[in-house]
């Protein structure tokens, strides 16, 4: 027996069930409730709100799987903004907003355009992990893992597309959502439903995390594995902010500190860089690299 026919969706003992779902697919039919269908086949029972805990794990395992299968052990997750395109796709979507006198959404494109650099140099840091890697030992090497959507996102898979390596995007299925961005390596593009098991992907292999200007969803991811690795859930990485001016005018350390809310020690928590060579030193100096 095959080591792989295990998980053959043409193996006999499966083909039944899976001939019913593609039939149904695609000729775009719905499936209606029926008992007499495998469980494991059976959309219905698996969206139930009883089976959720079947769906996490699922959604826990998948992708799980696929990275040790592709040999990705330690990561360096980059976060930030999804609106923060390269210059010529900034100028492309102003130029389209005018176009149709769409003055609001020009001006709102204009404002955004000023963080264009941050795309190049998250796109560079990505090329950085990437050549870093190319000559290691399996268990030395580092990927790039995204959110797996556009902006800062694509910019850093970008990166690590060009200088050869593979990359990891972590999607979530949201109605405004885009797609997955290009870059991603396709076997390593994943899309979650949870919210709170793909930021346990993110952390799972997570050597250090290098956050760039974001909206609410970087805030949200930051504070996540600051609380982790403050609380000693999750073992101390590199906790990297990119831009500094951006940084400290949006979060008073200093004010958490002098208000009791935080210790003098967890400032330590956080770095401050403004170019892709000083967030790679950060990590360099940390691990000794």
């Amino acid at each position: 027996m095959s080591p792989n026919s295990t998980h053959d969706l043409h193996d006999k003992r499966l083909a039944d069930a899976w001939a019913t779902l593609q039939a149904h697919a695609d000729k775009g039919l719905p499936l209606d409730p029926d008992p007499s269908r495998l469980a494991f086949a059976d959309p219905e029972f698996l969206l139930r709100r009883e089976t959720r805990g079947l769906r996490m794990q699922m959604e826990l395992m998948k992708p799980d799987l696929e990275m040790r299968a592709h040999g990705i052990e330690n990561t360096i997750v980059v976060f930030g903004s999804a609106r923060l395109r390269s210059q010529e796709e900034m100028s492309a979507l102003i130029a389209q907003a005018e176009s149709v006198d769409d003055q609001k959404l020009a001006a709102r494109l204009r404002r955004l355009a000023h963080g264009s650099h941050f795309y190049e140099q998250a796109r560079a840091f990505g090329k950085l992990v990437a050549h870093y890697s190319a000559d290691k030992e399996p268990e030395d090497k580092l990927f790039v893992c995204t959110g797996g959507g556009p902006g800062i996102m694509q910019a850093a898979n970008r990166g690590a597309y060009e200088a050869g390596g593979l990359s990891v995007g972590l999607s979530i299925a949201l109605p405004m959502e885009e797609a997955a961005n290009p870059y991603i390596t396709p076997a390593l593009s994943f899309k979650f439903h949870y919210f709170a098991i793909r930021k346990m992907h993110f952390m799972m292999r997570a050597k250090a995390l290098v956050a760039f200007p974001g909206g609410f969803g970087t805030l949200d991811e930051l504070f996540e594995v600051v609380t982790l690795v403050q609380t000693r859930k999750s073992q101390q990485v590199p906790i990297v902010l990119f831009g500094t001016e951006h940084w400290r005018r949006l979060i008073d350390l200093d004010l958490l500190v002098e208000e009791g809310m935080i210790s003098p020690e967890d400032i330590d928590l956080f770095q401050y860089v403004d170019t892709p060579e000083e967030a790679w030193r950060a990590i360099e100096r940390f691990y000794k690299l």
